[in-house]
């Protein structure tokens, strides 16, 4: 379950950094800012932190045991994925894909433990 999660986190992390100067402005929108209103650099930084999320549960490496690091990445995946519902939701958005990414990181909690 964690490769499928880090797969698709990893995945989601680059299309953050990439595509994010790629996609269409509307008129009059100023360059530094996404048409939803979140900076640059808020989008980059989200995806960095996926990307770094991803490869925590991929890789075994640092001074705790590997469940302890998987469960850490995949709670901090989580609380993200609750922070982008509740924007998403504030946006009159549909939220069910961040509610899905949701679900998978409690399922990599809950078999890691």
């Amino acid at each position: 379950m964690e490769f499928l999660a880090a797969g698709v986190f990893l995945c989601v992390g680059l299309r953050n950094i990439w595509s994010y100067r790629r996609r269409p402005k509307p008129l009059g929108a100023s360059n530094m800012r996404l048409p939803f209103g979140l900076p640059y650099g808020t989008i980059v930084a989200v995806g960095v932190f996926e990307i770094a999320a991803a490869l925590v549960l991929l890789i075994p490496f640092g001074p705790w045991p590997q469940a302890v690091l998987v469960r850490l990445a995949a709670l901090s995946l989580a609380f993200l994925m609750i922070a982008a519902g509740i924007y998403r939701v504030r946006r009159h958005e549909p939220a069910a894909p961040t509610a899905v990414l949701f679900l998978l990181t409690l399922f990599v909690i809950v078999g890691r433990w």
